[in-house]
């Protein structure tokens, strides 16, 4: 399977996941969202993409995805507000991505599946 960008066949998984994470960029992360959406999804809005290229960063950075918490407070940065409870972002991210937020992240970030961490606990 692939997608292509640009002209180029980038080469994914059965389950959309890239196969090199290499191959991403943001121009690969927005047609893994198109085709998340035209999939029936919710629409990932400004604030979404930004949790993907926060979640992309982090993983490079750390090699690991992040935690609930970690990615709470990346939220409220970009939301420019609190959250009382993690319960309150787990809730957005579930809307947004209700078969998974960590998997879709993940995906959408270009990580290879079987580095996707599990389901959001720290």
């Amino acid at each position: 399977m692939s997608i292509i960008v640009d002209g180029d066949h980038i080469k994914t998984d059965e389950q959309g996941f890239l196969v090199n994470p290499d191959d991403w960029n943001e121009k690969v992360m927005e047609e893994l969202i198109r085709q998340h959406e035209a999939a029936g999804h919710k629409k990932v809005d400004p604030a979404g993409r930004a949790m993907v290229l926060f979640f992309r960063d982090f993983y490079e950075d750390h090699m690991r995805h992040p935690t609930m918490n970690e990615i709470v407070r990346a939220r409220e940065k970009l939301d420019h507000k609190r959250f009382r409870e993690a319960a309150d972002l787990k809730e957005i991210l579930y809307d947004m991505f209700p078969h998974g937020p960590v998997p879709m992240l993940a995906k959408l970030a270009g990580l290879p599946q079987n580095a996707v961490a599990q389901e959001m606990e720290d």
